[in-house]
């Protein structure tokens, strides 16, 4: 092959077009609002500043250090991308959880700063609030039990889901890249292989749809491993089912694995494992050191920022309907809400 002229936009160029356009593409209004979300690094810098070029005219952005960056890093990446759209000052980043930014907010955001949205952070919120859930509702009963529904519900809180599916957000579409991602960081490329795919949940068809498209021989999806076929010949076993709060493959069904297709790499997409199970039955497994219980673990930032600004857009385009009365509410800006 011979290499041509490269020609690229700065990352800081190309994440505040992508901020522009998906603000775009949902319409996104949320003039005169308060806005409490979080701030934070990398692709998920963009929230608090999609909340102030939608017309907020107030945005409280909750950070804390971690190991994706420091507070200061926090603050010079909000600070970069709002000075590009002039909405620096209406911006405020703070490392306090204070409950004035909570009681001042017509949309608090089910951010990873902002939570847990307990009982105390839903006593301060004022009735007419809402919160934007910045994933689809049905992971609610996959593990994330990270903010008291009932009490929202007993506040007047409107809760909502995002609809990842609508076609202005469709972060869907990136779940097969992200299963891409995960296998070549395992070592294992996807063109050429069979594939086995173990997925309970509404990621299926993405899954398998993205895998054939990156030139996987054969992808076989189940629910179960009795599912599967028996005389599969698999390169690796992708794994994607709902957290139980324990290990979503069974000793028996470990065993049952490693009895059918003997050191078959087995690669964490969403679910937990029992990764010392997988040690006594020899299975490889990837990634080696587990996320978080209940947490995917390959990310949509992995592929690059496009699916966060995409599902931050979407999720504040949701608080943007939840605000309105349910009469002005349009059939297309129902389609954004994904019900709880």
């Amino acid at each position: 092959m011979t290499a041509g002229p490269v020609i690229a936009a700065s990352p800081a160029t190309r994440l505040a077009r992508l901020v522009a356009d998906a603000a775009a593409r949902v319409e996104l209004d949320l003039t005169d609002r308060v806005v409490l979300t979080e701030a934070a690094t990398g692709a998920y810098v963009v929230t608090p500043v999609l909340a102030a070029l939608a017309g907020a005219a107030r945005v409280h952005a909750w950070t804390r250090a971690s190991r994706h960056g420091s507070v200061a890093e926090v603050h010079a990446q909000t600070e970069a991308l709002a000075a590009q759209f002039g909405v620096a000052d209406r911006i405020t980043i703070t490392d306090h959880r204070s409950l004035a930014d909570v009681a001042a907010a017509d949309v608090v955001t089910n951010s990873g700063h902002v939570r847990p949205i307990d009982a105390t952070l839903v006593a301060a919120m004022k009735p007419g609030a809402v919160v934007p859930l910045m994933f689809e509702a049905w992971e609610i009963q996959a593990g994330r039990f990270d903010l008291d529904l009932e009490r929202l519900r007993q506040r007047g809180v409107a809760v909502a889901g995002t609809n990842e599916r609508h076609p202005s957000v469709d972060v869907f579409s990136y779940l097969g890249l992200m299963a891409v991602k995960a296998l070549i960081d395992a070592g294992i490329p996807t063109y050429g292989t069979h594939l086995g795919v173990l997925c309970d949940n509404p990621f299926e068809d993405y899954l398998v749809r993205g895998l054939r498209g990156a030139g996987a021989r054969s992808v076989t999806a189940a629910a179960s491993v009795a599912g599967l076929s028996p005389a599969a010949a698999l390169d690796a076993l992708v794994v994607s089912l709902r957290p139980t709060g324990g290990s979503v493959l069974s000793p028996a069904t470990v065993e049952e694995i490693a009895t059918r297709w003997p050191g078959l790499p087995v690669v964490q997409y969403w679910g937990d494992l029992d990764r010392a199970a997988l040690d006594a039955a020899g299975l490889p497994y990837w990634p080696m050191i587990p996320p978080s219980p209940g947490h995917m673990a390959v990310l949509p930032s992995a592929v690059g920022p496009d699916p966060i600004v995409r599902l931050q857009a979407g999720g504040l385009k949701v608080a943007e309907v939840l605000l309105r009365p349910p009469a002005l509410r349009r059939p297309q800006d129902l389609e954004f809400l994904d019900e709880l």
